[in-house]
């Protein structure tokens, strides 16, 4: 380019950060990210030209004025150009870079990570950029290229925009008249170099000839499109999965070193060892917790100094509303199954206390802890069970805390952890389903309540009255005289007037609470304004529901809605019948010594219920593809989390478990995603400090009394119904339910759906049905506390369907653990989609 002083200057017009951005010359910015497209021509010409350029390998200068000199010395000894234009070509490369709007010549960078680096280090480590220089010089005869790779990558002066290390730079040069698109051609090559097995291969090349091969490779797996029209973006549909089958050859060898048979070049950085098994069991008692300890507890220092981030900060404040809202909610359901003997002040102090010690001592901290739905399906049926033993229900769990801790020990020496390696995802997928059908189930029988309560009346004759409390119940007496005794009883029957207006405005609450939070949810994925402020309100979307309903609720001051009931500070739910000691022996009456030791059924289908909750979490917060470096903890997190649970029985407060979907939000609430239209992941902000944070506001949130009082709880009713209805989303089992009812033809692309008969799925989806709907009549029957146990024989029938009912394939096909781990900033996709057990 030339400005008005006719004096010559590079321009960038073109970048590949992942994906292709292309400088918008009117508008005066970058252009969203796309996928490359280039044309056929300048890809061959390309490569012919660099037959006879100037290949130059692990060259050791420093600055580029010695990288420009060296080209210029290498293409006169190659008679690719003139004596005479070696001071005119230097000084070319030698001229400034601009931002002007006027544009032609081509550097685009290119951030990239090798093979040999990327396995191992942090992604922020070990970004290089590539240069790609191409214009032209009318005092040259004939195009030329140069391709340099530098031994070291260095930070060259004003090279590129940001001070990012240089690895390779292309040069293409040649005069104005020319059949080369010099352009084309340097989009061409950007977009090699932006390909990470060309990437590699030019990164171990030895020779030219190695090179050139590469590029030989790459157009083997390039598709070429006719010069036909287009009609619409439906046509084009079908190259995807011609592409996908390229890709597959392409990359068929394992190890992406052998790849194009080249030899690996010397470095001085090791070969990564395989990563670390953690459910491999050492054949030595508390063998696992020792190795989860040894592996975790190095990283403590960083644990703390990674946390001063704002991306935390964000993290703590989202996570908070996420924690607080079910802790809220359960502890109202509990409190109603349980004769409000543990209520939400247990539940929230139990999640404040355990969350902190917790996040403090774990092997994986990023798990968030708290009260779930198949805890809350035990807690009524032992309620029920103690209740009609006589026996007092508070005091029981005490005992049954002893023993979760003396089955924990032993599990825990044991390496027992492995076991959930037998947990597939047939029977995660089941107790998912039912979990959610749980949610769903406890908001609409909950809405219903109210309706009995407050029915909708044609005239409530107490309006009539002129009375300064029309809504005072209603108390009568009524007197019964024994004729043979001569005793009178007396009977007080107090009738609860019904309010108007307060069933039609709790559902309402309860469906604006939800279509909010769902569509605040829906909008973080969209595309209406920037990226930020969009995840910023999808955050936030469960608190803003709640807030907006708050709001609505006040204003309507004339008609009643249950609000949430809190006690003040930290007295328990009910003082009447106990504190916040419980005495082991019996707290107003003697506990049966019998029940001490019968304790352990209900103390195993505890264990059960924690055990399956938290390991599976933990495999889905610590999937390879998270990126996580610092390890995670199978055995100690559960001797930590179980011994936790069984201590906080003696203070009558809850057991808790990791919270599959809280967890989740949390992990995904703390990556860090490269930009471009399909984002990666770069890292994970490992840290305890957002975990205990977390623990801390909720434990403050008792204090809150005034303000929680003020929530209606057809609002948390709202919230209950959409952590129902999100945590489908993504289950296969929910998918292929959905499939029962949807035409052949609009089934997915997924192995489940096309390597497998449709018969042979629906019956499959079949059989996992019959086994929610026996675990669903288990639960509302009086033997509920036998849930896990039923649960757990899902476990052998899948066994015995692998090869007796279903084939091998078919199973691998239908069962197999292949989610992948996407984000909320994928367009479309939610953290929801990877979750199987909500909670």
């Amino acid at each position: 380019m030339k400005d008005q002083n006719q004096q010559g200057y590079w321009q960038e017009t073109g970048r590949w950060v992942g994906y292709e951005e292309n400088y918008d010359m009117e508008a005066g910015r970058w252009g969203p990210s796309h996928i490359s497209y280039l044309t056929f021509k300048s890809i061959v010409q390309l490569r012919r030209t660099m037959n006879t350029g100037v290949v130059m390998l692990d060259r050791e200068e420093r600055s580029l004025s010695s990288i420009a000199e060296k080209i210029a010395d290498e293409m006169i000894s190659k008679k690719e150009i003139r004596p005479g234009d070696r001071e005119g070509l230097v000084q070319a490369f030698l001229q400034d870079r601009s931002q002007s709007v006027e544009t032609q010549a081509l550097t685009p960078p290119l951030e990239m990570q090798t093979f040999s680096v990327t396995e191992r280090r942090d992604a922020s480590d070990c970004v290089e950029a590539s240069m790609v220089l191409v214009g032209a010089l009318d005092f040259l005869e004939k195009p030329t290229v140069a391709f340099v790779r530098l031994k070291d990558a260095m930070v060259l002066e004003s090279a590129l925009e940001a001070p990012v290390p240089v690895r390779f730079i292309f040069v293409l040069v040649g005069p104005t008249k020319s059949d080369i698109d010099y352009h084309e051609s340097g989009r061409v090559m950007a977009a090699l170099l932006a390909d990470k097995v060309f990437n590699q291969a030019a990164f171990q090349a030895q020779s030219d000839r190695e090179l050139i091969d590469a590029m030989a490779d790459f157009m083997d797996c390039s598709i070429v499109i006719p010069p036909t029209e287009i009609q619409n973006e439906a046509m084009l549909a079908p190259i995807i999965s011609f592409q996908k089958k390229l890709l597959q050859e392409r990359l068929r060898p394992t190890d992406p070193q052998l790849r194009l048979d080249l030899k690996p070049r010397k470095s001085s950085i090791a070969k990564p060892l395989p990563p670390e098994d953690p459910l491999v069991r050492t054949g030595v008692p508390f063998g696992g917790m020792i190795r989860d300890l040894k592996r975790r507890y190095q990283h403590y220092v960083s644990d703390i100094t990674d946390a001063m981030n704002v991306q935390v900060l964000a993290t703590v404040i989202f996570i908070y509303f996420a924690a607080l809202s079910p802790a809220i909610t359960f502890g109202g359901l509990l409190a109603d199954k349980v004769d409000n003997m543990i209520g939400v002040s247990e539940l929230m102090l139990s999640t404040a206390v355990l969350g902190v010690i917790f996040c403090l001592v774990a092997a994986q901290p990023v798990l968030v802890i708290g009260f779930s739905g198949p805890l809350l399906v035990f807690e009524e049926a032992f309620f029920a069970f103690c209740k009609a033993q006589e026996i007092e229900y508070i005091v029981g769990r005490v005992w049954v805390g002893v023993w979760l801790i003396i089955i924990v020990v032993v599990i825990v020496a044991a390496e027992g952890s492995f076991l959930v390696r037998f947990i597939s995802r047939f029977t995660q997928e089941i107790f998912s389903i039912l979990i959610s059908l749980i949610f769903i189930y406890e908001t609409f029988a909950k809405l219903i309540k109210i309706f009995k309560a407050h029915p909708l009346n044609l005239n409530y004759e107490q309006l009539n009255d002129t009375l300064e409390d029309p809504w005072h119940p209603v108390v009568t007496h009524h007197t019964i005289q024994d004729n043979s005794t001569g005793n009178v009883t007396t009977v007080t029957v107090i009738r609860h007037r019904a309010y108007p207006n307060t069933a039609l405005l709790s559902m309402c609450l309860m469906f604006g609470c939800f279509s909010i939070a769902y569509f605040l949810r829906i909008f973080k994925n969209g595309y209406f304004l920037p990226g930020k402020l969009r995840r910023l309100m999808g955050d936030f979307g469960v608190p803003i529901a709640i807030f907006l309903m708050v709001a609505v609720d006040i204003n309507l001051e004339d008609t009643y809605t249950q609000k949430l009931v809190v006690p003040k500070g930290l007295q328990v739910s009910n003082p009447a019948m106990r504190g916040w000691f419980i005495n082991p022996m019996g707290e107003h009456k003697p506990f049966p010594v019998w029940m001490m030791f019968a304790c352990i059924v209900p103390a195993v289908l505890v264990f059960i219920l924690i055990f399956l909750e938290s390991q599976i979490t933990t495999l889905i917060v610590s999937k390879p593809e998270r990126k996580m470096v610092k390890g995670s903890g199978f055995h100690l997190d559960l001797l930590i989390l179980v011994s936790l649970g069984g201590c906080a029985a003696l203070f009558g407060m809850p057991w808790l478990s990791a919270a599959t979907v809280r967890s989740v939000t949390h992990a995904n609430a703390l990556t860090v995603m490269s930009k471009g239209p399909k984002p990666e992941i770069e890292k994970v902000l490992e840290q305890r400090v957002s975990g205990v944070l977390v623990a801390l506001l909720v434990g403050l949130s008792i204090l809150m009394e005034p303000i929680l009082k003020m929530i209606p709880m057809a609002a948390l009713f709202g919230i209950f119904l959409y952590m129902g209805i999100t945590s489908l989303s993504g289950i296969q089992l929910w998918d292929r339910i959905l499939l029962l009812l949807i035409p052949k033809k609009y089934h997915p692309n997924e192995p489940y759906a096309t390597k497998v008969k449709s018969s042979r799925m629906h019956m499959f989806t079949a059989i996992q049905m019959v086994c929610l709907a026996v675990l669903w009549m288990v639960k509302s029957s009086p033997f509920s506390l036998a849930l896990p146990f039923i649960l757990i024989l899902t476990i052998p029938l899948r066994m015995f369907l692998t090869g007796r009912v279903f084939t091998e394939l078919e199973m691998k096909c239908l069962d197999a653990d292949d989610a992948k781990v996407t984000f909320e900033e994928e367009p479309g996709v939610d953290m929801y989609s990877e979750t199987r057990m909500p909670s």
